[in-house]
């Protein structure tokens, strides 16, 4: 699993675009200049786009994220350049299932934002989830570029994991053993190195970096099936058990039963 920027979603919105008025503009004399109107137009407006932004974003955390599309929608309508508005409408499809249709919003955030770390980042993500991965690279490469980007380990994490899906392992093992430098509990960048341990043969450092995710954050399905194909690679079927156990709980309706090739997605 890549991430989405987790932070852009709690601190970009706040980061929010502001539309300066055109100080060229002429027209009749009057006694309250036209540009004045404007500017208390566009400041109502950039106060409403703030509103439903912050309530996209609260339905966004909440699941609904119907709601939130529609209240970035009504954002985006009061500021047509707000890169905040078309991320989190990308999110929010995303999210729902409709990941085809996220892009022309993540791309569009891209084009308002070029040099902002987190939306190339989320562009770079959303590249490699649509089967895009050699192309994501590049995005992620331009993220890291951004020296005011809070969040490099992220960009890292998933630079190396579609790096390991796109067949470049020198680089895939380069960025995510740097994710993991920066962040020891960065999930996407450990549960990458298992899977490339386990693959290679080396199931004992697969297992140390399995543990490693497990404990830095809560489990998903994934994460679970490969613990259990390692133990069982190991030879310790106890253990396999107790991992097929906790999918089995926690994840009812998961592929597979997280051992030997039945585990398998």
């Amino acid at each position: 699993m890549l991430v989405v920027v987790a932070a852009l979603l709690s601190t970009s919105c706040n980061r929010l675009t502001f539309v300066k008025p055109d100080a060229t503009r002429k027209g009749f004399d009057r006694v309250a200049p036209e540009v004045a109107v404007g500017e208390n137009r566009r400041s109502r407006e950039t106060v409403e786009a703030r509103q439903h932004l912050q309530l996209a974003q609260s339905k966004l955390m909440q699941g609904d994220y119907v709601a939130a599309e529609r209240e970035a929608r009504q954002a985006l309508k009061r500021d047509p350049a707000s890169v905040d508005a078309n991320t989190l409408i990308a999110v929010a499809k995303e999210r729902g299932g409709d990941t085809k249709g996220a892009g022309p919003y993540y791309q569009r955030a891209v084009e308002l934002a070029p040099d902002r770390g987190a939306t190339l980042n989320n562009y770079g993500t959303w590249l490699c989830a649509s089967a895009r991965q050699a192309e994501s690279l590049a995005w992620f490469d331009r993220a890291l570029a951004d020296p005011t980007y809070g969040s490099p380990s992220v960009a890292l994490a998933n630079a190396g994991a579609c790096a390991d899906q796109a067949g470049q392992g020198i680089r895939a093992d380069r960025d995510l053993r740097r994710a993991v430098t920066m962040d020891p509990d960065n999930v996407v960048a450990l549960s990458a190195l298992a899977e490339r341990e386990l693959r290679a043969g080396r199931a004992f450092e697969a297992r140390a970096f399995s543990e490693r995710r497990l404990a830095a954050g809560p489990a998903d399905a994934r994460s679970l099936q490969l613990a259990s194909q390692i133990e069982e690679k190991l030879g310790d079927k106890a253990a396999a058990d107790k991992y097929v156990q906790r999918l089995r709980a926690e994840f009812p309706t998961a592929r597979g039963s997280g051992i030997g090739e039945e585990g398998k997605q």
